[in-house]
């Protein structure tokens, strides 16, 4: 990004944009809203990223998440959304793109099926334990929500975790049709009044090469308050 958009978008001078772009580290993508956002900033999609800076510049000027905090991992970007609340990694290679009924979504620039997306629906529940036991709300998901009726559905692994307060489910599973099989990570979590779906996944003949890199993903989803 040249030091003049920069500039505009983080309200800095150009000469303070243009030290910042000299020390950048990693890509950041943002995407928020104001009362002074024009209707095409707004769009989700118009995501546009943030060069992080090291020295007094850099935190302060983008809002505090845990996957910050932890610094962004070798080889990955970081994805925040302020204004729908959540973030997560995706490999630094790949890049955004639209998936219907997704909120975000990236998929690398080779292999298409090779992909992560994010989707939150409504719902009044306010903790993914108020679904029910693990064992229970997986096997579920994946064999009625995640797989059509000609795909059998085959769970690997599941597993929850606690961060910030905020609770998850991350889970394994393979979905083979007659010609095709695909394997992916999902993780789910509630807050916001919303239920969120992460879920990143690649043809399966490639999983074995490729899980570890996209298990990153699943587990660096995180929920932010909103």
């Amino acid at each position: 990004m040249a030091a003049t958009s920069l500039s505009l978008s983080l309200g800095l001078p150009s000469a303070a944009a243009n030290n910042l772009n000299r020390n950048g580290l990693h890509n950041i993508t943002i995407c928020s809203a104001s009362e002074n956002t024009s209707p095409n900033q707004q769009r989700c999609l118009m995501r546009r990223p943030f060069l992080l800076g090291a020295g007094a510049l850099s935190l302060s000027l983008l809002p505090a998440t845990p996957l910050l905090a932890q610094g962004v991992p070798e080889n990955y970007e970081i994805f925040v959304d302020k204004r729908d609340g959540y973030s997560y990694y995706y490999p630094s290679d790949w890049r955004e793109f639209d998936f219907r009924g997704h909120d975000s979504a990236f998929k690398d620039r080779y292999l298409q099926l090779q992909n992560v997306r994010l989707s939150f629906i409504p719902t009044d529940k306010s903790d993914i334990h108020d679904l029910g036991p693990m064992e229970e709300v997986v096997p579920d998901l994946v064999k009625h929500v995640y797989s059509a009726p000609n795909q059998v559905a085959n769970i690997m692994e599941m597993k929850e975790r606690t961060t910030d307060g905020k609770n998850y489910f991350t889970f394994e599973y393979v979905l083979t049709s007659p010609n095709f099989s695909r394997a992916a990570f999902a993780t789910i979590a509630i807050a916001n009044g919303r239920h969120y779906t992460l879920i990143v996944g690649a043809n399966e003949r490639r999983w074995r090469k490729f899980r570890n890199k996209l298990k990153v993903v699943a587990d660096s989803f995180q929920v932010l308050d909103i």
